[in-house]
């Protein structure tokens, strides 16, 4: 069997890594960016910090700052018409998972003007020309978007999101930079870190995964698991190693998929507009719980990777349990809320809710195959 792994071309790492870019835009040829980002991040200061770099060598940028949450196909859309108004020649995306995810789609449409209409784009879409050239600077240590060949859309009229997988859209340059994740607020430095561990975990028992994705999911996991609690507190240490961690989760995941958790997370973005990351927390611990007797010893080398104290010497039964007890104890320890109830969720949504998590393209890697009614009790048990 033939595996594939796609990487960015360079990427950069360490606090401070931002100081390469004026030298890997003026390498590349590149002349004019825009910034593709939200308000929240100018108001912070956080795009000023790329600006001042750019002025500072005479490159030339515009910005795009529109970006929301779960970012909607018109935002797409506005992002397009800015990048053809600009005249600008690549992207510079600086955020989390939303200004990176509204970027590829830009970028893809950009060099595939064919694919216009943003929802032709769902699933593995047959584009024909590689992105606008990206350079992705993300803000969380989180969503690993920086490195994947994936992007999430919400679709507002239809209340739903859709997933596109393009080999195409991955950034050209990645630059990981924990001084830009320092001003995280913890409730965002929780919510992402236990996004980065569902996709870890997720591509650890994903039917896709292999030796090599296996090495990078473990050694996320544990590096997450070792991290994030400090990191919620603001040891900067504890920030640049959950850069590193979210990192390598995404080198894995992108290559081989992930599961139903996020089958289910991302219709309750689209339906409550609940982050990402606090979707798949609330629901990672149920879920993991529901698959384990489909997942061989893996829970086992993932209660290890935890830190879990006598894994060796635990039945397997034991060692599954503990492997959830140990994400249980992580999301407490970090205030990740107990249950959907608590962000929103109405029984009454529920068989809508499933319905799009079946459909969900990221479902179709669980390790165990899930039946409509299976996915409904889920959501009501979560």
């Amino acid at each position: 069997m033939t595996q594939r792994m796609i990487l960015n071309e360079t990427a950069f790492f360490g606090a401070g890594a931002i100081r390469n870019l004026p030298e890997e835009v003026q390498r590349r040829g590149l002349t004019k960016a825009l910034i593709v980002t939200d308000k929240a991040l100018v108001a912070a200061g956080a795009v000023k910090r790329v600006t001042e770099l750019l002025d500072a060598h005479q490159l030339h940028w515009a910005l795009y700052d529109e970006v929301v949450p779960n970012p909607t196909i018109a935002v797409v859309q506005r992002g397009v018409e800015v990048f053809k108004r600009a005249d600008a020649d690549y992207l510079i995306a600086i955020g989390g998972g939303s200004p990176q995810d509204t970027s590829k789609a830009i970028g893809i449409i950009i060099n595939n003007p064919e694919f216009e209409d943003v929802r032709s784009l769902e699933g593995v879409a047959p584009t024909r020309n590689p992105s606008v050239t990206l350079i992705a600077i993300p803000t969380t240590a989180g969503t690993a978007a920086e490195v994947t060949i994936n992007y999430v859309i919400t679709d507002e009229e239809k209340r739903r999101k859709f997933v596109c997988v393009d080999p195409h859209d991955i950034p050209k340059v990645a630059i990981i930079d924990a001084e830009m994740m320092a001003s995280m607020p913890p409730a965002l430095k929780a919510a992402t870190g236990i996004d980065a561990l569902t996709h870890a975990i997720e591509g650890y028992i994903t039917r896709g995964a292999w030796k090599l994705t296996d090495m990078l999911h473990l050694n996320a996991i544990e590096i997450i698991s070792q991290s994030l609690r400090e990191s919620v507190k603001g040891d900067m240490q504890a920030v640049e190693q959950m850069a590193l961690g979210q990192y390598v989760a995404g080198m894995g995941f992108s290559n081989v998929g992930l599961g139903l958790v996020h089958g289910m997370a991302h219709p309750l973005g689209a339906f409550y507009n609940v982050p990402h990351g606090v979707a798949n927390a609330i629901l990672l611990p149920t879920i993991m719980a529901w698959n384990a007797d489909y997942t061989g010893e893996k829970y086992r080398d993932i209660a290890r990777a935890m830190g879990v104290k006598g894994v060796e010497s635990m039945s397997l039964s034991q060692a599954r349990h503990a492997a959830v007890e140990a994400v249980e104890l992580l999301c407490r320890d970090v205030g990740i809320p107990a249950s959907l109830r608590d962000v929103g969720l109405k029984t009454e949504d529920i068989p809508a809710l499933a319905q799009a998590a079946l459909d969900d393209v990221c479902t179709g890697g669980n390790p165990r195959e899930a039946t409509l009614e299976e996915i409904k009790t889920l959501y009501l048990h979560s």
